[in-house]
């Protein structure tokens, strides 16, 4: 039962901003998925430690735990977890050799959090693990139930425009919203959902990892690229074409002498973001080769590729 790093998990400073963590989250998210690493043990196990780390830094009151106590946790186990035999002398000056005080119930403090099976030891026990079971006077102690942990892949237009899907947990059919600009890796968390707690103490959650087929589609930040083919008669002489968005359709105007490879930017169209704007949706020009051409078209192309001729 080690102490976890968690900053070093999600490789940001400890004074990294909520943003800066949500970004690093997701990008480890997206690299880690199961649905991207199938079969790989270790890219599993990376994706549940990832998993473990933003739920401690993305939530306000679990973060301040964690920084308080963070690698002296093991003084509060060595005390028996009994309110007021916490030694606080042992770890005066930690974090910058301040001292640190708490009001209240030491048990409010550490046995609020439920721990799901993806959860380490070390998690456990500073958000909750270490309050299960029975007290040292033998009374059964009320605990929160655990989170319960499943995954569910939407369409990338679910995933723009929102929608409202079904997933069944343990025989529960649940309707599930999915807001507009959710996002891959994103964990969505129904409340009281998970597993029941225990003396009619409050239930676990239900944390639902989020995957987004975007088959035919590039997604980078808010902003997503597709591919298109062209005729090299539009290419020459320019034209419409149109092109499917994961919101529709729409007409794109070709200008003559449009090179492959060219980009064209759709603006709005992307991926809607957290402070209320919207990524733009990018065409990248493929240029298609005529193939079995007419000796007459052979030659009218001899001609262009020659003029002096």
């Amino acid at each position: 039962m080690d102490y976890k790093d968690y900053y070093k998990v999600l490789g940001v400073e400890k004074t990294a901003t909520a943003d800066a963590i949500k970004k690093a989250y997701r990008k480890l998210a997206v690299k880690y998925h199961p649905d991207k690493n199938p079969d790989d043990k270790l890219a599993e196990e990376k994706f549940k430690e990832i998993n473990e780390a933003y739920e401690v830094l993305s939530d306000e009151e679990k973060r301040k735990k964690y920084d308080a106590f963070g690698e002296n946790w093991r003084y509060y186990e060595q005390a028996g977890g009994q309110e007021g035999n916490f030694d606080w002398s042992k770890w005066q000056g930690a974090n910058g050799g301040g001292q640190y005080q708490y009001q209240g119930n030491m048990e409010d403090m550490f046995g609020g959090g439920g721990g799901g099976e993806h959860f380490s030891d070390f998690f456990e026990h500073l958000f909750g693990g270490g309050f299960s079971g029975r007290s040292r006077g033998g009374r059964t102690r009320s605990s929160r139930g655990r989170d319960i942990n499943a995954s569910m892949s939407i369409s990338i237009s679910d995933a723009i425009n929102g929608a409202t899907k079904q997933i069944e947990v343990n025989g529960l059919k649940l309707n599930l919203k999915i807001k507009p600009g959710t996002y891959e890796g994103q964990i969505l968390r129904l409340k009281g959902k998970g597993e029941p707690g225990r003396n009619n103490n409050e239930a676990g959650d239900l944390l639902i990892s989020i995957s987004i087929d975007h088959s035919g589609y590039e997604i980078s930040g808010n902003d997503i690229y597709s591919d298109i083919q062209i005729d090299i008669y539009t290419a020459i002489l320019g034209g419409k074409v149109q092109v499917n968005t994961p919101s529709g359709a729409l007409q794109l105007s070709i200008p003559a002498g449009t090179d492959s490879g060219r980009l064209f930017r759709v603006k709005g169209k992307g991926m809607p973001n957290a402070q209320g704007g919207t990524g733009d949706f990018f065409v990248r020009i493929g240029i298609t080769v005529p193939k079995n051409l007419t000796d007459e078209q052979k030659e009218a192309f001899g001609k262009l590729a020659n003029p002096e001729k």
